[in-house]
């Protein structure tokens, strides 16, 4: 966000508005305010790029902490406001944070989950996805999106009773490209089938491999949890 911020500060004061109250000659009170703004944006930005740094080192040591106890790692991935975080919740029985705007997640939530048949995962919640992410924000993510690296399975969440829902799965899988992260075995599972009716889902459905469920009404969540077990490499299954 500060990174989209910069250059629009930048840009105001290529305007008339740094001249406002400039006297001839001279900078006025707007124009130093604007210089003040963009260093204190510049200043935040280095501040939060070391702490992203230092999350990198200790998410690695978490990981590598992980591979050494072979506890497989499933991802939750989707498109903004797909319910990723109500999953999590009632998968693990736990009160992650859940808001119904952009960016709302932005540190990955890991919990312990155990599979129908007595395995225990750990599965991370991570931030929504959007369109035409830009390349400096998806740098900015990366820490974030780097727990997906690691991962034996991804579980891609769609809102299925968006309109746009099949841009938002192009958007997502695009991301997952450009990350590098395509090669890991995905399930495409299809969330609040409750807010459409039977004919709907069933449209939607049509011809896609994905899960119906619903994770505000507890719908094909038992279902889920056996896919995810199954889907599973055999090594991290074992």
């Amino acid at each position: 966000q500060l990174k989209y911020l910069l250059p629009r500060l930048m840009s105001r004061g290529d305007s008339g508005l740094s001249r406002l109250e400039g006297g001839i000659g001279g900078r006025g009170p707007g124009e130093q305010k604007l210089e003040i703004d963009r260093r204190r944006v510049r200043d935040r930005i280095r501040a939060l790029e070391k702490q992203l740094q230092a999350e990198r080192t200790r998410r690695e040591q978490r990981r590598s902490r992980r591979r050494q106890r072979d506890v497989p790692v499933i991802s939750l991935v989707g498109y903004t406001n797909a319910g990723k975080s109500t999953l999590l919740n009632l998968l693990t029985r736990s009160e992650v944070f859940v808001e119904h705007r952009m960016f709302a997640t932005l540190d990955p939530t890991s919990r312990r989950l155990r599979l129908p048949r007595e395995r225990e995962v750990v599965i991370n919640d991570t931030v929504g996805f959007i369109r035409d992410l830009p390349q400096d924000l998806i740098a900015a993510f990366r820490a974030t999106l780097e727990e997906i690296e690691d991962s034996d399975l991804i579980v891609h969440l769609v809102d299925v009773s968006h309109p746009d829902f099949e841009a938002q799965i192009d958007a997502v899988q695009r991301i997952l490209l450009d990350l590098g992260y395509e090669n890991i075995p995905t399930l495409l599972v299809f969330n609040k089938v409750d807010l459409l009716d039977e004919a709907a889902v069933a449209e939607r459905m049509n011809g896609k491999d994905a899960l119906p469920v619903s994770a505000l009404r507890v719908h094909g969540v038992d279902r889920l949890l056996e896919r995810i077990d199954f889907a599973l490499p055999p090594s991290a299954r074992a």
